[in-house]
């Protein structure tokens, strides 16, 4: 399973990011441009997957990685992010949040 940080995340220009957290988490806070699609609904929602090279994200990487893995099987190009969206905010990365 390839897998990069959260500082080669930012440092990418251009490439798709799935974030597989459930909603509520999702709205509050995420790395900007990030899509939603939650790991319990990913598998009925395959055909909104990117169809290059994309990568994904949830709080800490766990569950990312097991969609990583499903996805890989089902070969899609797809990348892990190591510490999730939890590293990110740690690092004091830029986070975006739904308009209220």
């Amino acid at each position: 399973m390839k897998s990069i940080t959260v500082a080669e995340l930012a440092a990418r220009a251009n490439t798709p990011l799935i974030d597989v957290r459930e909603r509520d988490e999702f709205a509050r806070g995420h790395v900007p441009g990030a899509v939603n699609i939650p790991m319990s609904e990913i598998g009925s929602r395959l055909d909104e997957l990117p169809g290059e090279a994309f990568d994904v994200i949830c709080q800490v990487g766990g569950r990312s990685a097991r969609v990583v893995e499903a996805l890989e099987a089902r070969g899609y190009d797809v990348t892990n992010i190591d510490g999730g969206t939890g590293e990110w905010i740690a690092q004091g990365r830029e986070i975006e949040t739904p308009a209220a």
